[in-house]
């Protein structure tokens, strides 16, 4: 690993993350919650759009939201227009005001990707005051929130990834833990949150490229830690500071796999990707348990479970859509199915739950908003007039909207 502008320790002095920030992909808890109330359910390209800004470049990271900045990334082209620059930008959270414009990595030839990815899909993870990006086999970087200091960058052991990258970083204590997963190479690694060194890094058994997050869970009753990694053809639950390899379930030919793990109920719930998607339901070990396909299953689901977009669990309900539009409510507990209904279109953004209320960004443009409930109803449908692929954020009682070419701050308050 080649690292540059590495800087001994961070400073003491950063910005205190306040409450009701975005921090990471999926929010606070990394699973699609917010506690605010008084967002809006009603919105347009113009209605209770409080400021709306063009984004330069492609990108579908979503947005993370701390001391006043909104952060995002994007690839813009470079002066030869041959290539892509990744850079990282932020917003004023209060005004839609363009910020800091960091340039991270020059891409002089241009990697292989899926039609639907872009150079810039994972979302950054923001800590007290410091911005943590990932490019996936691109390279990883930390930015200091108040200068737009680079503080280091890193080059990954390098891996294949032909479809690009996706998952996004996660922050464990002083760790950056990264999942990097290609069609030749698997591992997970964790670098020093304060200079970028590597201080694990665990080889996967051979499988194939996956895009997903992990999930960080505490288990109840002093039952530890544990890194919920899933991957193609099992998710590995590892011991965040070392990198040991604790427990894992196995399920075939699934690979690809890209939504992030939710954990409620006791479960961890799991899509184990393509080409047949199945939605299992795992207790997890306390201990170093090995291969537990056969013991800690509690249930599966297959029909309609998504290749791209993540679950979320509210209340005893599991709620999710499949790529193509098919909307399921199953009890979290036992897999009873409530309902299955079509929105209609296509999704890859995953879901917010907030004050009883669910919504659901698709990729052409429409939010379909519904209530909690074991019964569909449906609340609103909102259009803004670019695709959607990265997820809501929440500021306040405002949504942060990213599209395929602006940010939207949505707010039916005068705030």
């Amino acid at each position: 690993m080649r690292r540059r502008n590495l800087l001994a320790a961070l400073p003491a002095a950063t910005l205190a993350r306040a409450a009701g920030d975005w921090p990471q992909f999926r929010g606070p808890g990394g699973q699609g919650h917010a506690e605010a109330k008084g967002l809006p359910t009603e919105w347009s390209d113009t209605k209770n759009v409080k400021w709306k800004v063009a984004v330069p470049g492609k990108g579908w990271s979503s947005p993370v939201i701390g001391g006043g900045q909104i952060w995002l990334t994007t690839a813009t082209d470079t002066a030869s227009g041959g290539g892509r620059t990744l850079r990282l930008l932020s917003y004023d959270e209060a005004t839609g005001r363009s910020g800091r414009n960091v340039a991270l990595f020059e891409l002089e030839s241009l990697p292989g990707q899926h039609k639907k990815n872009s150079y810039a899909s994972p979302t950054p993870i923001l800590e007290n005051g410091v911005v943590y990006t990932f490019f996936g086999h691109l390279g990883a970087a930390a930015v200091r929130a108040s200068t737009g200091e680079v503080l280091w960058k890193a080059d990954l052991p390098p891996y294949q990834h032909v479809h690009g990258n996706g998952g996004s970083p996660v922050v464990w204590r002083d760790l950056v833990i990264l999942m990097c997963d290609g069609t030749d190479v698997q591992y997970v690694i964790a670098l020093d949150k304060a200079t970028g060194e590597v201080r694990w890094k665990q080889e996967r058994p051979r499988g194939n490229m996956s895009f997903s997050t992990p999930l960080i869970i505490d288990l109840p009753d002093g039952g530890g830690t544990q890194l919920i990694a899933p991957s193609a053809h099992r998710t590995i639950a590892y011991e965040p500071a070392t990198g040991k390899p604790l427990w894992w379930v196995e399920y075939g030919d699934g690979f690809s796999n890209v939504p992030r793990p939710v954990y409620a109920h006791g479960f961890v719930y799991l899509c184990t990707g393509f080409y047949k998607p199945e939605l299992l339901a795992v207790r997890p070990p306390k201990d170093a348990a090995g291969n537990v396909t056969a013991t800690h299953i509690a249930w599966r689901a297959q029909r309609g479970v998504p290749l791209t977009p993540s679950p979320v669990v509210v209340g005893n309900e599991i709620y999710y859509v499949s790529d193509n539009g098919i909307l399921s409510c199953l009890d979290a507990r036992d897999c009873k199915q409530h309902y299955q209904e079509r929105l209609g279109g296509n999704f890859s953004a995953s879901p917010l739950a907030a004050a009883g209320r669910i919504y659901w960004p698709s990729e052409a443009g429409v939010t379909t908003v519904i209530a909690q409930g074991a019964s569909l109803q449906k609340v609103a449908e909102n259009t803004v007039d670019a695709p959607i692929f990265a997820s809501l954020a929440v500021s306040g009682n405002a949504l942060i909207l990213r599209s395929a070419t602006h940010l939207y701050r949505i707010s039916s308050s005068s705030r």
